[in-house]
């Protein structure tokens, strides 16, 4: 399986880091050597992430912070650097979703998907520039198959995860001449919590839920997890710009 490099004193900010994808990944960078922070709004579980990544002899700090709210993200980039000293990769792995008819989607719901899946992401990458250049870091945002193949139900979640994988692709132009990687993971279905607001769609359209459904099935967290980790290490220093499928062959068409 693909991997991280030797991260051995080197510093990683991962939100959403306290279940599902944001959770291995931080565990999959603890494993390579690097002390982590782990950033989410869900307290409990995040302690229980950070004790499992401390049994890789490195160190974790927990920072509860809901990321949709600029000034939370630019705290959390702060906490790390007052507890590591540096920052050596972002991972933007928190998301909403939030799926509705799009007539019935309420405000609230389309606002805090916006907020958490795009605009933090901004925040945190805004907050985090000026460190990662000079450590010649590396940021990773976690986009979906969303972002690449039409869902129904979903008109929200695939216009944030669309803007993040453009917005990655931007940022490697703007930064090309610097010392910072800009890259993006496309996950297909994964069974996470995410993946269970599935079935608080009211009377859906089998049919039309079939279109996304991987002949292949789910994917693997941990491979997810692996490839993220690789990307936020030296290990990809080839990469830059890119948004890297990982769908079981969903967008091959």
């Amino acid at each position: 399986m693909l991997g991280p490099s030797d991260m051995k004193g080197r510093v990683a900010l991962i939100t959403g880091a306290a279940t599902g994808l944001g959770r291995a990944t931080a565990l999959s960078l603890a494993r390579a050597g690097a002390n982590v922070c782990l950033v989410d709004i869900n307290a409990s579980d995040l302690e229980s992430t950070a004790n499992d990544a401390r049994g890789f002899d490195v160190r974790a700090l927990v920072h509860v912070a809901d990321i949709s709210m600029q000034g939370a993200c630019r705290e959390a980039v702060a906490a790390a650097l007052t507890t590591f000293g540096r920052l050596d990769a972002l991972c933007n792995v928190a998301g909403v979703f939030l799926p509705n008819h799009a007539h019935e989607m309420p405000q609230a719901d389309f606002a805090r998907t916006l907020a958490v899946n795009l605009a933090g992401p901004f925040y945190l990458i805004q907050a985090a520039i000026p460190h990662l250049l000079e450590t010649r870091g590396a940021v990773v945002n976690v986009t979906s198959c969303a972002a690449h193949k039409a869902q129904a139900y979903s008109a929200a979640y695939c216009a944030t995860k669309a803007g993040l994988s453009h917005m990655t692709k931007a940022l490697a132009i703007e930064y090309s001449k610097q010392s910072i990687r800009f890259n993006a993971v496309a996950p297909g279905g994964m069974m996470t919590a995410l993946a269970q607001n599935v079935r608080n769609i009211r009377d859906p359209d089998v049919d039309l839920m079939k279109r996304i459904s991987p002949v292949r099935g789910m994917v693997e967290i941990d491979e997810v997890a692996a490839m993220v980790a690789f990307l936020a290490s030296d290990a990809a220093h080839g990469y830059h710009g890119a948004c890297i499928n990982v769908d079981n062959g969903i967008t091959a068409d």
